[in-house]
């Protein structure tokens, strides 16, 4: 039995005394417990049968006796008796985002909730909220979190949060393991995919079968569908499928290029490779004449050795990279780091759950110099949108708030208006008083193309809107985009100035890549935004640079890559 077996049966005895609800020290106490094992160097099993357990740091004399009762019969009986005692319905609640065992815990002792339909109908129904240490916002993270398993199930595709954060977590339980040299996330979420299907990992090790039956007990696998020797694949508990490759060091370059794809982009480079008397895959370069392999430390010498600078993950699709590669033309793609501010995101005065100084706050610790707070405008009833009155009084509280000076950035005002028939939600008297104006469309999505574009274009040349937000209205895996016609919109948006969005919640990620490619072809300018409603959304900044970067964008071409003087003056303010 291996240290890791005993150390996820603690992690799970941990989770189920979360579950019923028992201190949280002795909880905590199992899992430094756990970690303690995993990242242990000597044989648990021999330390247990010369009764030094207890030396280990973290482990006293009750976990050691529990230790020994796993390492004697493969199984703890206080784990057992309190699976019996728990709704078998609890387990699939862990797989809502946000949600832990001991959250998960409190909403069955005090609202006796076993599923996932009565906690959808507990959260609908407002129950949630009026628990201590959870509230508003917890409540309507758990409404999201559902409809986005229910939707990726339907349609059998990740959004890039849900994909992302298991990843994150596979890939680092898998760093962590002393027989892997290296591990890195592949295949369509390296290349920022907006939807995603399958999970896949690449790893280094010497030895691919004590590393294969690692990951085949990870806890979130509930089926085993591929077991060979370098490749292996489960079902996750989410549902989706988990692949993994197995590799030498010296390959392991090689695969992860392989692995990340596109099929199309590896096309290209075998034909590449076979032109200069090679064979390209997973392994290395194989000469043709002799047979040998040569391996490589990078993904950029192996680019080298075909004649190519290195070509970023987002642009392995095929579209042009290989010929601007070759021509030395390829885009100087725009980073996470240059991104100066945030101009779309909503606080508590409408839909959004913090306050504007929390928005700000959390925004200065992500390295911004400003933030536009956009609330919605009054006719977005549904969302407590902001009347005149309302919004003046928003733009006091933000002027004293910048007058203070404490918060570490500058905050613009901003409003998200309605695009409404036959106007924009505020007259223009109004909208001449703000900072930053994003207009966009909540209603009448059923429309013809004709009405729709009317609409749009109605509010692109008003000389006070100066950001179209989610274009296209999609939500991945939920609705189609209204009927609109994106040439013409991209031809307005360079005739009028108006900026573009990139919106970077993981449900719209509108405009897309190839739309956002096409906007900056013809000279628009692009606005990545994240719509954020709460702090913590302000790091879906992450997937909407994803889109513009597989868009082939440049800091020149985005707007919030301005300093905040550049900016101003960009604005027109």
């Amino acid at each position: 039995m291996e240290n890791y077996h005993v150390a996820w049966a603690l992690q799970e005895l941990a989770d189920l005394l979360d579950l019923t609800g028992e201190s949280p020290f002795k909880s905590r106490a199992y899992r430094i417990a756990a970690r303690r094992i995993e990242s242990l160097t000597d044989d648990l099993a021999e330390l247990y049968r010369e009764g030094r357990l207890t030396e280990i740091d973290g482990i006293g004399k009750s976990i050691a006796q529990q230790i020994g009762e796993y390492l004697e019969t493969g199984t703890i009986s206080l784990a057992q008796q309190l699976k019996a005692e728990l709704p078998a319905g609890l387990f699939s609640i862990l797989t809502v985002p946000g949600l832990g065992p001991r959250r998960v815990g409190q909403l069955y002792a005090e609202l006796g909730i076993t599923s996932l339909a009565e906690l959808e109908q507990a959260a609908k129904e407002r129950r949630i909220r009026r628990l201590k240490g959870l509230g508003v916002k917890v409540e309507d993270a758990i409404l999201a979190g559902i409809a986005r398993i229910a939707n990726s199930e339907s349609s059998g595709r990740m959004l890039l949060n849900m994909a992302s954060e298991q990843a994150a977590i596979l890939r680092e339980r898998l760093a962590r393991h002393p027989l892997v040299s290296a591990v890195e996330i592949a295949g369509s979420l390296r290349r920022r995919v907006e939807t995603i299907g399958d999970l896949d990992l690449v790893a280094a090790t010497a030895e691919p079968h004590k590393v294969g039956e690692f990951f085949k007990s990870f806890p979130e696998s509930v089926e085993i569908i591929a077991d060979g020797p370098t490749k292996l694949s489960a079902i996750h508990r989410s549902g989706f499928q988990v692949d993994l490759r197995l590799v030498t060091a010296e390959q392991f370059a090689s695969a992860w290029l392989h692995f990340t794809g596109s099929k199309a982009h590896n096309i290209r480079l075998r034909q590449l490779a076979k032109a200069a008397g090679f064979r390209l895959s997973e392994y290395g370069l194989e000469n043709l004449v002799d047979g040998s392999v040569t391996t490589v430390e990078t993904e950029a010498e192996l680019y080298a050795r075909l004649g190519l600078p290195f070509i970023e993950p987002e642009l392995r699709e095929d579209r042009g990279e290989i010929e601007a590669a070759q021509a030395g033309t390829l885009p100087k793609l725009v980073t996470r780091a240059q991104i100066r501010g945030d101009l779309h995101m909503h606080s508590n005065w409408s839909d959004g759950t913090a306050t504007i100084a929390q928005m700000a706050r959390a925004a200065a610790k992500l390295g911004y110099e400003y933030i536009a707070i956009c609330d919605h405008s009054q006719s977005l009833k549904v969302a407590h949108g902001l009347d005149w009155e309302r919004l003046q009084a928003q733009h006091r509280e933000i002027r004293e708030l910048n007058r203070q000076g404490d918060l570490g950035l500058k905050i613009l005002t901003g409003i998200e208006v309605d695009i409404l028939a036959d106007r924009l939600d505020f007259p223009d008297e109004v909208l001449a008083q703000i900072d930053v104006v994003v207009a966009s469309i909540h209603s009448g999505f059923r429309q013809s193309q004709e009405q729709i574009m009317a609409r749009i274009e109605m509010a692109m040349r008003n000389p006070h809107v100066d950001i179209l937000a989610h274009p296209t209205g999609r939500l991945l895996n939920r609705r189609d985009g209204y009927a609109v016609d994106i040439e013409r919109i991209i031809d307005l948006a360079v005739e009028t100035g108006t900026v573009l969005e990139i919106n970077s919640f993981p449900d719209r990620l509108d405009l897309n890549d190839l739309t956002a490619r096409k906007a900056l072809q013809k000279g628009a300018t692009i606005v990545i935004n994240t719509d954020a409603h709460h702090s913590e959304q302000l790091a879906y900044m992450d997937f909407g640079v994803g889109v513009a970067r597989r868009a082939w964008a440049e800091s020149h071409q985005i707007l919030n890559c301005l300093d905040y003087q550049s900016l101003l003056q960009r604005l027109n303010r």
